[in-house]
């Protein structure tokens, strides 16, 4: 519930570095960019990618940390911008990574909540997110925090992302919260849900893996995440009578795809829970969470999420589960 100050802090401390960076950006002519990241951090890198190669025309790599900790290659990282990203800037194996890239010719850029973490001290450019100390497990303001950050890294490298509507996803935030009493109504229903699917596709893809993630962690609910059409090509087949199916479908260029999907959906008479905008119409769904106010499908990740995490959230309590606490999680996780 405090993601809308949390953006607002990150957005006004952050907003004139944006603007600094892109002068350097073109002077530097960057042919190539590589995200690295675990977990949370990770499903934000994936927004990134797809977020990047839209705006910017810059290839978008995800990083394998394996490739540098485990198999010692060495790439070739000249005109290349390598971003970390990591709630506690602690992560071993992405630090590595940035170590070996900036070794290699790659400019360095973290993305962190912590000012004096290790990743903070190595990288050559930090953008920090502004969420205040991390209390629970699963992470909530931290993710959109990065999603933000990587909007105003957009902003930087190219003019389709206007830093006044990146301005406008805070509001956007608080507006979608006033849906939780909604969602603390809708929950009851699946209390004794097991396992689910989440679908998307395009700009909100790294939200189905986010919101299967925080069903995973805080309800021990069996979530798979999918594109729309991957979901097709096979794991289809496994929808039988009242299957939960979670899905993302924001008016836009995904839309008429996902839309054909909830009917072919409703055919096999599963339970479908659709996120979609206040004015959509959307015959084939069993229900529908409807976030306020029609958003650019572009500026969509961030006010859809949070509804996905106050229902993950509300979920777990309705499961007799503390969600901040989920068993045999800690905060930071350290992997080489």
């Amino acid at each position: 519930m405090e993601q809308p100050l949390a953006l607002k802090r990150t957005l006004a401390a952050e907003r004139h570095h944006a603007l600094a960076f892109a002068d350097f950006a073109r002077k530097q002519n960057f042919r190539l960019i590589v995200l690295v990241a675990r977990g949370t951090s990770d499903n934000a890198a994936l927004f990134g990618r797809y977020l990047l190669e839209l705006t910017t025309g810059i290839p978008v790599s995800l990083s394998a940390p394996s490739i540098h900790t485990l198999y010692r290659a060495r790439l070739d990282f000249r005109q290349t911008l390598v971003v970390g990203i990591s709630q506690s800037g602690e992560g071993t194996d992405i630090n590595l990574v940035l170590e070996s890239a900036k070794r290699l010719g790659a400019y360095t850029l973290g993305i962190t909540n912590e000012a004096r973490s290790t990743m903070a001290g190595l990288v050559d450019e930090v953008f920090l997110v502004h969420a205040g100390k991390q209390r629970s497990v699963a992470a909530t303001k931290t993710y959109t925090g990065q999603l933000l950050l990587l909007y105003l890294l957009a902003s930087s490298l190219s003019s389709q992302i206007a830093l006044a509507d990146v301005s406008e996803i805070p509001h956007r935030v608080e507006q979608a919260l006033k849906l939780a009493p909604e969602i603390k109504e809708l929950v009851e229903r699946y209390r004794y849900m097991l396992r689910c699917v989440v679908v998307a596709r395009g700009i909100n893809y790294a939200n189905a893996f986010e919101l299967a993630l925080k069903l995973m962690e805080t309800c021990y609910v069996v979530a798979e995440r999918f594109s729309s059409a991957d979901f097709l090509h096979g794991p289809i087949a496994m929808i039988e009578r009242d299957f939960p199916a979670l899905l993302f479908m924001p008016p836009g260029k995904t839309f008429p795809e996902l839309l054909k999907l909830t009917a072919r959906l409703r055919a096999l008479r599963a339970d479908t829970l659709v996120f979609s905008s206040s004015n959509a119409r959307i015959p084939g769904a069993a229900r529908v969470i409807r976030i306020p106010d029609p958003v650019p499908e572009i500026y969509t990740p961030i006010p859809y999420i949070v509804p996905g995490q106050v229902f993950a959230a509300m979920l777990a309590k309705v499961k007799g589960l503390d969600p901040d606490k989920p068993r045999e999680l800690n905060i930071v996780t350290r992997t080489v």
